[in-house]
């Protein structure tokens, strides 16, 4: 999962716009309180898909979904997994 967070890290530093960069933060912390936008984090999203070739499914478009870089990876790696969405 190592390489999932560190594609992940590269998309948040390049469209996430923290103010203290993403090198600041730990896979738990909060995005949000962090200087996430919800502008940003579409953007991220969209990012995300096309550097991971998936989609993410209409249950996992939600605040929670995006809240972490290990809620980012938990996402992603079940999406690649195929495991089913989390409602």
């Amino acid at each position: 999962m190592s390489d999932v967070k560190s594609k992940i890290r590269e998309v948040l530093a390049a469209r996430g716009g923290f103010p203290g960069g993403i090198e600041a933060l730990g896979d738990q912390s909060d995005l949000y309180a962090a200087g996430l936008s919800s502008f940003a984090s579409v953007q991220i999203m969209l990012a995300l898909e096309e550097a991971f070739d998936l989609e993410f499914p209409d249950s996992l478009l939600n605040r929670k979904t995006f809240q972490s870089v290990d809620a980012i990876a938990g996402a992603v790696q079940g999406i690649l997994d195929g495991a089913p969405a989390a409602e």
